[in-house]
């Protein structure tokens, strides 16, 4: 038997973290993803941890160590400014600068700002079925599970500043410090300058500027926490971490952060950059201001597996991540699973659906795409599925809808998608007499067409009317089809459409507009 060549991407990186545990005695491969709650959670973060979660499967085939997936939210930081896209925007102001768990919620439902965003999230990964241990700065900070971390950053303290001290600008270097004592008095993290290392004790000397006295924090407990290059670094060492992704922004941080972690004693995760989700206008999705679009969103309109699959594709390749982007993935995901499903066990490795969780034994009919789905909503306007069944049952007349569940749902979000993003944007015109003339032709080939006809015969017969009346690009006529008959400026092959919504109804339908 050929032996197994593992080609796809999350394969190529558990090759890399099974090179790194050669020679290591550790029981447990740590994989980890970060995540600040300063806003909602966006679907860059969920990204991050599907993508990690590929690698994972990926290194359980090829190794048997042990994995476990941290996401760790840093919600002891100090929250910078307000977000756009939540309510009670003055009760967040008043608290600017105090860490996110010890801002109050501003949706009332939880006990702090840190913990809303941390439950939607956690609620997110887990309808998704992750398998993951959650963690909190906050618990960690005061719990004193990184007082070993802590000490270690203190005992370098010298070493750990001249790494980030040449990437700051001169007011900068002035007064930074890896160490952020939180107030006594106010329970805002300090930027502040360091006077003194009380090394003895373990306590930072530092003038607060709220009270403009001497004042001093332990480095333990939760008194301080760490700027947050410094807090990546220290979190490895403690965590043990092997494996971690982070955005291409990050990519200097992750630079700095690995020789901090090499100060200290510790041996940086193997690391994998991926590229920023872009929004419709081509800029890169912001958690705080809310731009692009979430995972809830996503879901209204297209199933899970669609999401996971254009999370999978390209993960070093900028996308555009909005609305107009589902139909397409969703029928990509119905093509490759039809064909999944045929493939001998060793080939279906290099298939991008094998990392991808889905339990649907259910065939979707070859021809009928979303996107088709989408065209015959449109064109007859639809309200609910049950028209589209309709449509369905004259092109497959046996087919049992009860033994179709998911493309039941996948009718669902047709019509969900049509009503959100393609009616209220339909507009359609009066033909030219030239378009007028190409439609009567079409309505002729089909009234003498047989009820049988393929759809590619009805493809070639229109290619022919164009061809035979000269339009200057055979996309003319078919654009035509989609103004005028449809509303939209764009639209399906012909061809098929015409053989779902039938014969005798599109002529119909091209009657009425001539």
């Amino acid at each position: 038997m050929n032996e197994i060549i593992y080609k796809q991407w999350p394969f190529k990186e558990a090759k890399k973290i099974q090179k790194r545990l050669e020679n290591s005695r550790k029981e447990l491969c740590v994989f980890q993803t970060g995540y600040g709650p300063s806003g909602l959670p966006h679907i860059g973060t969920f990204g991050e941890v599907l993508r990690t979660s590929m690698v994972i499967k990926a290194f359980r085939k090829i190794s048997k160590i042990p994995t476990k997936l941290y996401v760790f939210s840093d919600d002891m930081d100090g929250l910078r400014k307000v977000p756009e896209n939540i309510p009670n925007r003055e009760l967040i102001k008043k608290n600017i600068e105090k860490p996110l768990s010890s801002i109050p919620d501003p949706f009332e439902k939880f006990h702090s700002f840190a913990e809303y965003n941390n439950q939607k999230l956690m609620s997110f990964l887990d309808s998704f079925d992750f398998e993951y241990e959650f963690k909190s700065a906050t618990d960690h900070y005061k719990k004193g599970i990184f007082n070993d971390g802590l000490q270690a950053i203190f005992e370098n303290y010298e070493k750990v500043l001249n790494v980030i001290l040449p990437t700051l600008g001169k007011e900068r270097r002035e007064t930074y410090s890896p160490f952020l004592p939180i107030c006594k008095a106010t329970g805002k993290v300090l930027q502040v300058k360091i006077l003194e290392l009380d090394k003895k004790n373990k306590k930072i000397i530092y003038t607060n500027p709220n009270t403009k006295k001497t004042d001093d924090s332990s480095i333990f407990n939760g008194e301080c926490k760490l700027q947050w290059k410094v807090d990546w670094a220290m979190r490895w060492f403690v965590l043990g971490v092997d494996y971690e992704m982070n955005g291409k922004d990050l990519i200097e941080s992750y630079v700095l952060s690995n020789k901090i972690n090499k100060i200290i004693g510790g041996r940086s995760p193997v690391n994998f950059t991926y590229e920023l989700f872009l929004d419709e206008k081509g800029e890169k999705i912001s958690k705080s201001v809310g731009n692009g679009i979430t995972v809830d969103e996503w879901l209204k309109f297209s199933p899970k597996e669609s999401l996971e699959l254009f999370m999978y594709q390209n993960p070093q390749r900028a996308k555009r991540l909005y609305f107009d982007v589902i139909p397409k993935t969703t029928d990509e995901f119905i093509k490759l699973k039809n064909r999944f499903e045929n493939l001998p066990e060793n080939e279906k490795y290099d298939e991008s659906l094998w990392f991808i969780n889905f339990k649907i034994d259910e065939k979707i009919p070859e021809n009928l795409t979303f996107n088709m789905i989408l065209n015959l909503a449109s064109v007859c306007n639809a309200e609910s599925t049950e028209i589209l069944w309709g449509f369905i049952h004259n092109y497959y007349p046996n087919i049992d809808r009860s033994e179709h569940p998911y493309l039941e749902k996948l009718l669902d979000y047709g019509v969900e998608y049509y009503k959100e993003f393609i009616f209220p944007s339909k507009k359609y015109r009066e033909p030219s007499d030239k378009e007028k003339d190409a439609f009567k032709r079409i309505i002729d080939v089909l009234k003498k067409a047989s009820a049988d006809i393929p759809a590619e015969d009805i493809q070639t017969k229109i290619y022919d009317i164009g061809m035979s009346m000269h339009f200057e690009n055979l996309k003319e006529l078919f654009s035509a089809f989609y103004e005028v008959i449809l509303g939209q400026k764009q639209g399906p092959r012909l061809g098929s459409f015409i053989k779902f919504f039938g014969i005798k109804k599109t002529i119909e339908l091209l009657e009425s507009k001539i």
